[in-house]
C-alpha cells in the first residue's frame, strides 16, 4: 500500500505529441500519443525541478511582435469565416432551454510544429490503427489486462469487459453475427470536421495577412525548431487536412460492405449509417460535418439516436444479425459511436435500458465503430501495458522493425495496481519524494467525464488510475479567441492527434488503413485541464517548419 499523499494531476500532459503506445480512446475513438521527444527530451524525474522552458524572446520583443499584428482585424476575419464555414459549436440556454450557435474555441494563428515530426505521426499512423485491431481480438490480453482490479474500481470498464465477453467469447452467449461482423476503427474522431475548416481558416489568415504575421510566425518557428538558423529554416505552412474527406470514405467502404456481403436480404436503398450520440450534445456542427459530408459526397443516409432512446427503437434478428430502427423501417448497417463512452451516457444503471440497447447494437451485423474490442483496447491501462519491454512484440512477433518504430513513440506509463513491477513502484515513490511535478495521472476512460483526480489520496482506489511520465513541450505564444472574442495572449502548449481509419473483416483481414487528418489542441500553459468542450483548450493547425 502506498502512503497517503496527494497527487496533481493534469489531464493534457502529452502536449505537443501525436501517437503514444497508442490508444487514447477518445473513444470516439482511438487516439495515438507521440512524444515530441526529438524536439525537447521529457526531463527526468530524478532532476530537481521541471525543465524552465524559454519562450520566444524577451518581454519587450514579445510586446513589439505584439504590436505589430492587426488582432483586431484578425479576429474580424477569423470570426467571420468561422461563421461562413460552419466552425461553430452549439451552446444551451439556461432559461428556456433553447440553443444558439456561437464560434468554436480557436487559436487565433497555427501553432509552429516541426515537419519531421508530424511525418513521423503521419507515417506510423496506420501501424497504431492495426496495433488496434490485433488488441481488439485477443481476448486473453484484455481479460488479463482489464480483469481483477480495474474492473473491479470501474465498474463501467468491467461492463465493457463483460460484455465483451458475453457477444465474443463465451460459447453459450457468443453471437455469430456481430463475431462475422466487419470491424470499422475511426481512431480519433473527435472535432474531425471542425479540424479541417480550422487549417481552412489559418490557411486563410497566413497567407491573406502574411506580412502582418510573419513576425510572430518566426519567432515561434525558431522556437521548436532551436537548431535551424535563420538561413535554413523554411517554413511549410499549414498542411491539408484530409479527415472531412477520408473519415466518411472509411464509413463509405464499411457501409459498401455491408450491403455486398447481405445483397440478397437488402434494399440498398433502405440502409443507413447510425450515429449514437448524447442528449443535449453540443458538438453538433462537428458531427453534421460527418454526416453531410457523407450524404453530398456519396449519397449515404444519417440518422441519430442516443442510446436511451434507441432501446425502445431496435429491432434485432438473433439468427441474422440484422438490424432495424422500428421507427423508420431502416437496417442499419454502420454503427458510429459519438457517445457511451462515460458512465453518464447510460443514466438508467447497470443493467438500464442503455447498456440493453449497447448489447443489441454489438450483437448486430453491422460494422461497429468502434466495437467492444476496440473499445476496450483505447483504455489507458492496455497503454500502460502495451509499453512494458516485449508486449508489443506479442502482436507483431515477426515486425521488429515495426515495433521499434512504434516504442519511439512511448512515454514512461506505470501501473498503479497489483500488478506494479519494481519500475511502476519506483515512479510512485518518486511522486511521494516530492517529484509529483513530473507526472500526471490519468483515468482508464477517455471522451467521457473524466473523475476529477487534481487532489487524489493515493490508496486502494489506484487500480484505476496510470501513472505517466509528463512531457514539457517547448512553450510558443499564442492568441486564443472563446465565443468570438479574443480571451487573451500567452504562453501555450499544444497537442497533436493524428486520425486513423481501418476497416478489417472478421478474418483478421486488413481491408481499408490509412492515415486520415489531424487534429491540434492548444491551451495557455498556466492551465492545467486541457479538453475543448470542457472550456480549457481551443482548436488549431500545425503551422510546419
Amino acid at each position: 500500500m502506498f502512503h497517503q499523499t496527494r497527487l496533481t494531476k493534469s489531464v493534457f500532459n502529452l502536449y505537443i505529441n501525436s501517437l503514444l503506445p497508442l490508444v487514447i480512446f477518445f473513444v470516439h475513438q482511438t487516439t495515438a500519443t507521440f512524444a515530441w521527444t526529438t524536439i525537447n527530451k521529457v526531463q527526468s524525474a530524478s532532476a530537481a525541478s521541471p525543465p524552465q522552458i524559454s519562450t520566444t524572446s524577451t518581454e519587450s520583443s514579445i510586446q513589439t511582435i505584439m504590436s505589430d499584428i492587426p488582432l483586431d482585424t484578425l479576429a474580424a476575419h477569423a470570426n467571420s469565416y468561422a461563421s461562413a464555414n460552419g466552425i461553430q459549436v452549439e451552446r444551451r440556454r439556461d432559461d428556456d432551454n433553447s440553443s444558439f450557435f456561437e464560434c468554436a474555441p480557436m487559436s487565433l494563428l497555427p501553432n509552429a510544429y516541426p515537419k519531421d515530426a508530424f511525418q513521423q505521426a503521419h507515417d506510423l499512423a496506420p501501424a497504431f490503427n492495426e496495433l488496434i485491431d490485433r488488441v481488439s481480438r485477443d481476448a486473453a490480453f484484455l481479460q488479463n489486462t482489464l480483469g481483477g482490479g480495474v474492473s473491479t474500481m470501474d465498474p463501467y470498464t468491467g461492463n465493457l469487459l463483460q460484455l465483451y465477453q458475453q457477444v465474443y467469447v463465451n460459447e453459450d452467449t457468443s453471437s455469430k453475427p456481430a463475431k462475422a461482423a466487419d470491424r470499422l476503427g475511426i481512431h480519433r474522431t473527435s472535432f474531425a470536421g471542425l479540424s479541417c475548416e480550422i487549417a481552412s481558416l489559418h490557411q486563410y489568415l497566413t497567407t491573406r495577412f502574411a506580412t502582418e504575421t510573419s513576425d510572430w510566425m518566426e519567432a515561434n518557428q525558431k522556437i521548436v525548431s532551436p537548431d535551424n538558423n535563420e538561413a535554413t529554416t523554411v517554413a511549410v505552412g499549414v498542411p491539408e487536412n484530409p479527415a472531412l474527406q477520408r473519415i466518411p470514405l472509411a464509413m463509405k467502404t464499411a457501409y459498401d460492405r455491408y450491403a455486398q456481403r447481405f445483397v440478397d436480404t437488402v434494399n440498398k436503398k433502405n440502409l443507413v449509417i447510425l450515429f449514437v450520440v448524447q442528449d443535449g450534445e453540443t458538438n453538433t456542427v462537428d458531427q453534421r460535418l460527418l454526416e453531410f459530408a457523407l450524404w453530398e459526397t456519396h449519397g449515404i443516409p444519417v440518422t441519430r439516436r442516443s442510446l436511451t432512446k434507441l432501446h425502445s427503437d431496435l429491432e434485432l434478428n438473433q439468427e441474422s444479425g440484422a438490424m432495424i430502427l422500428r421507427s423508420t423501417g431502416q437496417e442499419v448497417a454502420v454503427v458510429y459511436f459519438r457517445a457511451g463512452y462515460a458512465p453518464t451516457d447510460y443514466p438508467d444503471g447497470d443493467d438500464g435500458i442503455e447498456w440493453h440497447a449497447r448489447l443489441l447494437l454489438e450483437q448486430s451485423r453491422a460494422a461497429k465503430c468502434p466495437s467492444l474490442g476496440y473499445h476496450l483496447a483505447g483504455t489507458k491501462k492496455v497503454q500502460q501495458e502495451l509499453a512494458r519491454p516485449g508486449v508489443l512484440e506479442r502482436f507483431y512477433p515477426d515486425d521488429k522493425q515495426k515495433v521499434e518504430a512504434m516504442r519511439l513513440c512511448f512515454a514512461g506509463l506505470y501501473s498503479m495496481g497489483d500488478d506494479a513491477t519494481p519500475e511502476d513502484l519506483q515512479a510512485a515513490q518518486n511522486v511521494l519524494d516530492g517529484k509529483e511535478a513530473f507526472y500526471v495521472l490519468k483515468p482508464q476512460r477517455e471522451g467521457g467525464s473524466d473523475k476529477d483526480a487534481s487532489t487524489l489520496q493515493l490508496g486502494e482506489n489506484l487500480a484505476e488510475y496510470i501513472l505517466m511520465e509528463r512531457l514539457f513541450p517547448p512553450q510558443q505564444r499564442a492568441i486564443l479567441l472563446r465565443g468570438g472574442k479574443v480571451e487573451g495572449s500567452g504562453d501555450s502548449v499544444s497537442e497533436l492527434g493524428c486520425y486513423g481509419c481501418i476497416l478489417v473483416d472478421h478474418e483478421g483481414k486488413v481491408l481499408h488503413n490509412e492515415y486520415a487528418g489531424f487534429l491540434l489542441r492548444t491551451k495557455f500553459s498556466t492551465v492545467d485541464e486541457g479538453g475543448v468542450a470542457s472550456g480549457f483548450a481551443t482548436l488549431s493547425s500545425p503551422y510546419l517548419c
